[in-house]
């Protein structure tokens, strides 16, 4: 088997781990770590070998980029200080406290490096944590801090791992210096991705294809990337910046198919880089045991103590963070997204998995210094960081359902319910009002008026029924009883002309060009 077909196999690997998981309670990522390893177990399977400068530019963007789809800049400000006590703060701390037990317990292991393995062991997966918080029907507060978490703490480490690395490779290290080159990596980064934004957003106007500017937006995330370290920014936070801007600014309510397809292809997207990460997590977990080279039982340990510090930390940190969030919360009544109960906590401790971009910081790391010699404790680094995602992703990954439902933590389906009423009625009355700018403009006869505000109505009671009495409710029931039977003769209908378009596609003399743009507006018409 050579490397092609190897990463088809994962590709596959990635598209069948979804509903598997989904049968099995287990999250795909999970899983996809564990097909791994069984894949670098087979005798007859390559060792996966990606020069390690390629690795963060071809997977963080389009999985950071798919992640921030679920968020918006409103959830992040709102969100902004427990943002901050988890994805900066509990950053630094976690990087100190692994780059101080590190440094004691590995021989000979250089201040620079040990920072550099707590950076990069510092922050939990955001892809790993969502899959698995969204499957387990967690109430919404949570997982939106854990999705702003998982965004901005990778940040925050990525840009404390490349101060570390440069300390590493060149032999010289400056507070000051790394300091600076915090705050004007993050300044870069903003500025990038701002200008990279507002030029997508006017571009994505002109292109006007639907196809195109879904094209764009796949290129976007690493233009931002690879320009803003360019110009030594955070390329993270740049991708950061320019999935917010857009999905504040690039958005047509009326471009219902465009939507509707950049979500799928999004979606697609996320699913098929996930998988390749998560798969490439168990491939190279072989490689990384052979380095060992009989000193496995040494390096194990080395490993359970940085373990045993990176899930000690986040519960030391997390207790009295949450204590001080709720207690701001309660005496300023900030409007932001906190644990309620000592529960919630407990599973936002234990949803602190290591994951992509541990792995991609870790087999990123150069593999000598300036001066030619080899960069100081490497294989030893990346064992140890290995080991932490491997633990962390499996043990609390495949247990994390189980201590959901035994502190019976759920969604708040009630608030979740009036949410969408809420929405419902503004839906509704927005339909009303605009039916009534056009009646003061156009005269229409009454059985068409009368049929257009059953249709505002409607709307709203399409979305939740609730808001309207039990008797409109019933003649709605009526009404949407006999519109799904019109509807699916519809649909068989619509059918049968695209099965007669299809048959005519394989006719000798029928162009397929032409064919298929009738295919296409068939589709589009059965689709509204």
């Amino acid at each position: 088997m050579d490397q092609l077909a190897l990463l088809f196999l994962l590709l596959l690997g990635a598209v069948v781990t979804v509903p598997l998981g989904e049968r099995l309670g287990l999250p795909a990522p999970v899983l996809m770590t564990v097909a791994g390893i069984v894949l670098a177990l087979l005798p007859f399977v390559p060792n996966v070998e990606i020069p390690p400068e390629y690795i963060l530019p071809l997977v963080l963007p389009p999985l950071l980029y798919a992640a921030v789809q679920r968020t918006s800049w409103r959830q992040f400000t709102a969100n902004i200080r427990p943002i901050l006590l988890l994805a900066v703060a509990l950053v630094f701390v976690t990087t100190a406290a692994v780059a101080a037990v590190a440094g004691a317990v590995v021989p000979g292991l250089p201040l620079a490096a040990a920072i550099a393995l707590g950076a990069l062991v510092a922050p939990p997966d955001p892809v790993a944590a969502t899959a698995v918080a969204g499957s387990l029907g967690l109430p919404r507060r949570l997982v939106s801090i854990l999705e702003g978490e998982g965004l901005f703490n990778d940040v925050t480490a990525i840009v404390l791992y490349h101060v570390a690395i440069a300390a590493a490779v060149s032999g010289t290290f400056s507070w000051p210096a790394a300091v600076g080159e915090l705050f004007l990596s993050a300044l870069v980064a903003i500025a990038v991705g701002y200008g990279l934004g507002w030029i997508t957003d006017k571009l994505m106007d002109y292109l006007g294809d639907a196809t195109l500017q879904i094209s764009l937006t796949l290129l976007a995330p690493f233009v931002a990337y690879v320009l803003a370290e360019e110009f030594k920014g955070s390329g993270v936070l740049a991708v950061l910046v320019i999935a917010l801007y857009l999905a504040e600014h690039a958005v047509d309510a009326d471009d219902v198919l465009g939507r509707l397809a950049g979500q799928t292809f999004w979606q697609i997207v996320d699913t098929l880089v996930t998988g390749i990460a998560f798969g490439l997590i168990g491939l190279e977990l072989h490689h990384v045991f052979g380095t060992a080279d009989g000193r496995l039982g040494e390096m194990l340990g080395w490993g359970a103590a940085v373990v045993a510090v990176v899930v000690g930390v986040r519960l030391l940190w997390l207790l009295p963070a949450t204590w001080l969030a709720k207690r701001l919360h309660t005496l300023r009544d900030y409007d932001e997204d906190i644990p309620v109960s000592w529960r919630e906590t407990v599973v936002m401790w234990w949803s602190g998995m290591r994951g992509v971009a541990s792995v991609a910081l870790a087999l990123a790391i150069p593999l000598k210094t300036d001066d030619g010699s080899p960069f100081p404790a490497r294989e030893e680094i990346v064992f140890i960081a290995f080991s932490v995602i491997m633990a962390t992703l499996l043990v609390q990954g495949l247990t994390l359902p189980w201590l959901v439902r035994r502190l019976g933590v759920r969604a708040d389906t009630g608030a979740e319910r009036e949410l969408e009423h809420d929405l419902a009625v503004r839906a509704a009355k927005a339909a009303k009002r605009r039916l009534k700018e056009i009646q003061e403009v156009e005269e229409l006869p009454d059985d068409v008026l009368d049929r257009l505000h059953r249709g505002a109505l409607d709307i709203g009671a399409r979305i939740s029924p609730e808001i309207v009495d039990d008797e409109r409710r019933e003649a709605f029931a009526q009404r949407v009883a006999r519109v799904k039977s019109v509807h699916r003769i519809q649909r068989e209908m619509m059918s049968a002309a695209r099965h007669e378009i299809l048959a005519a596609r394989s006719e000798p003399g029928n162009d397929p060009e032409v064919v298929d743009r009738v295919l296409h507006h068939l589709d589009v018409r059965s689709l509204r």
